[in-house]
């Protein structure tokens, strides 16, 4: 079998790449578990010494990766290039914080001594999505090789270039052979790969589908997970909001990576009446967006990454309109070549419509039309999804109540669209997933943490 990669702009087969055969499964978890009884035992200083050797790599090579992720994903080159600058800030946060992080916690339990230790658990098996191609994997591996343990990665099968060039970043800055693995993989061959007596624990970024049938595999081996799934995440847009600000930070959001991101914008929950305003407002914002050639410095919106995630969107959005959703803004495939989906913007969407209840992974905004502030926290909530929520409005201490004790999502932001940030938790409930990524939690997903007493 072989992994192939295409341009999503131009539709053109890029390479092949042989997947790797069991036996070379084998030797590469092998090799990962016999670095691991080494790098177990580095210093927290030796690892970040190479973790800020890892980050001034990427930055060095900054124009040449993020032209892996234009190529590979249709990213726009200077969100690629923002991609490597986040990626090399993860590393150099967790090379900063991890030894304050995993510092062992005393305890008074009435023994002698009695502390909570934090031990690497050992190999951690990565299956990573294709969107942000640097940033998911290493926002999994800074903190879980820093904490000790060894990442083997199985990369999305439409990004291998970047895949091997994430794991000679590895190499030629000094970790050594095995303490981060790729593998390249069909997905019916990662069952056997989370059965390994070598991998300890899983992490998956990527739908729900596949967060469940990992979450199944790895509980059948009595192996821990983290999930981080879909999200149809609501932005709540009050009566008394900035309306202005709203539309552009709501337009920013629902664009970025072209609507391709877990956390952007979905559904946008409009009081009444403040709905035909906040409509012209996110229309002209969302037609700034400059479609087309991801080489181009000014383009801010590529194409979609394949064919048929192009195809899916096409269906939600029809299927949106004939259950009674108004067109405002695109909807309408582009001639020529490259899987591009223009801004598009829905109106009058309703739960039990598909613009409400599904995941749109592109850029089309749902404005939910809602009669005040209580129905758009009721409906915000109404999804199967709890990844990322934010509220807009001029009364903070009102907003803030909204975003910390009505919404439930794993991430609510007030005034601004929902970021990931190395110094923040990460994650979300409900079908989003569970465990978190990223800030100090993060690093101890990983871990045993353990009891030592002494009498």
């Amino acid at each position: 079998m072989t992994i192939a990669s295409f341009n999503p702009a131009t539709e053109a087969l890029i390479q092949t790449y042989p997947a790797h055969s069991a036996d070379e499964v084998e030797m590469q978890l092998k090799q990962a578990n016999e670095t691991w009884q080494i790098w177990k035992r580095t210093t927290l200083a030796e690892r970040s010494e190479k973790m800020r050797a890892l980050a001034a790599l990427m930055r060095e090579r900054k124009e040449q990766l993020a032209l892996l992720m234009t190529m590979e994903v249709g990213k726009p080159i200077t969100a690629a290039r923002a991609e490597v600058e986040k990626s090399a800030w993860v590393c150099e946060y967790y090379a900063d914080n991890a030894e304050s992080m995993l510092k062992p916690v005393p305890v008074e339990a009435g023994g002698r001594k009695s502390y909570v230790t934090y031990n690497p658990l050992g190999a951690i098996l990565a299956i990573m999505p294709w969107n942000f191609p640097f940033w998911q994997v290493f926002r999994f591996a800074a903190p879980a090789l820093m904490a000790g343990n060894v990442g083997v990665l199985k990369h999305a099968p439409n990004v291998p270039a970047c895949a091997l060039a994430i794991a000679d970043l590895f190499i030629q800055a000094g970790f050594p052979k095995g303490a981060f693995s790729n593998l390249f993989l069909e997905n019916e061959a990662v069952a056997p790969v989370i059965a390994h007596p070598v991998i300890q624990a899983v992490t998956l970024t990527g739908s729900t589908r596949a967060g469940k049938a990992v979450a199944a595999q790895a509980g059948a081996a009595l192996k821990k997970t983290v999930l981080e799934l879909g999200g149809s995440d609501p932005y709540l847009i009050l009566e008394d909001a900035d309306l202005d600000q709203a539309a552009q930070i709501c337009a920013s959001s629902r664009l970025i990576n072209a609507g391709q991101s877990c956390i952007a914008a979905k559904r946008f929950l409009v009081v009444e009446a403040v709905r035909p305003e906040f409509e012209k407002l996110l229309v002209a914002a969302m037609s700034q967006a400059v479609m087309g050639d991801p080489y181009a410095e000014d383009t801010t919106l590529g194409p979609q990454a394949r064919a048929d995630l192009r195809e899916e969107l096409v269906r939600q959005v029809k299927t949106s309109i004939s259950q009674g959703a108004r067109l405002l803004l695109g909807g309408e495939v582009p001639d020529g070549p490259g899987f591009y989906y223009p801004p598009t913007v829905l109106t009058d969407v309703y739960p039990g419509m598909v613009a409400f209840e599904e995941e749109i992974f592109g850029p089309v905004a749902a404005i939910v039309p809602v009669k005040d502030e209580a129905e758009a926290i009721q409906w915000a909530n109404q999804s199967v999804f709890g990844l990322g929520a934010a509220v807009f409005s001029r009364d903070l201490e009102k907003a803030e109540r909204i975003a910390a004790e009505e919404l439930e999502a794993g991430c609510c932001f007030v005034n601004a669209f929902v970021a990931s940030d190395p110094r923040l938790p990460f994650g979300g409930i409900k079908e989003s997933g569970y465990g978190r990524e990223l800030a100090d939690i993060g690093l101890r997903e990983f871990v045993n943490t353990k009891t030592v007493f002494v009498k």
